[in-house]
């Protein structure tokens, strides 16, 4: 190994220990151009560091605190429950850019329903991480079928990035679709066409 090398794992894991204050923002607005002392910049890393710890609050979120079930009166419950327009506000892991957009989730229940607020809290657990929209879309499922145990899941995210509308290929407008579809919601045609049916309806 060369010195070089060693010098550079040596701040790596230096730089890994240290806590990420306001003034790394006043760093990062002079290396940008920006004087952080202009009076319009005074308060913008504090202001930005409250912001980040709003849109990482997910990390701090688990969905099993988030996901609590009733099953008095849920044995009544057997057809399938959507609820759609669900906000979706997130980073992307690859520039930090945000993407926006809603969601739809599904699930037909097995003697366990969830207070619909849930799922609307279910989505803001995942969305407020670093993340790729596939990737949220199949754990917002994921964590709805353990946790709740449903006979079947669908979840459909539809989102517009500004990694893609702002730099790069710059197509505004552009909507990007995902969706998960567990349990029942994969064998079942009847059941997945009813859901991505309800999906699709505008409100």
């Amino acid at each position: 190994m060369t010195r070089a090398m060693h010098a550079f794992q040596v701040r790596e894991r230096e730089d890994e220990s240290e806590e990420f204050t306001l003034h790394d923002w006043r760093r990062l607005l002079r290396h940008l151009g920006e004087d952080p002392a202009r009076q319009g910049l005074v308060d913008t890393p504090q202001r930005v560091h409250k912001a980040w710890q709003h849109w990482s609050s997910g990390y701090a979120t688990e969905p099993a605190d988030i996901l609590k079930v009733f099953e008095d009166g849920a044995e009544q419950v057997n057809e399938l429950i959507v609820v759609r327009g669900i906000p979706v506000y997130s980073h992307c892991e690859h520039h930090l850019a945000p993407f926006f957009g809603t969601a739809t989730i599904g699930y037909t229940p097995n003697g366990k329903i969830v207070g619909l607020s849930k799922l609307t809290r279910l989505v803001d657990c995942f969305a407020k991480r670093l993340q790729v929209q596939e990737r949220l879309t199949i754990q917002v499922a994921s964590a709805l079928m353990e946790h709740v145990q449903p006979l079947s899941v669908g979840v459909v995210v539809r989102c517009r990035h500004m990694c893609m509308e702002s730099r790069g290929i710059r197509t505004p407008g552009e909507e990007t679709v995902t969706s998960a579809l567990l349990g029942e919601m994969r064998t079942n045609l009847g059941l997945r066409n009813e859901f991505l049916a309800l999906a699709r309806e505008k409100g």
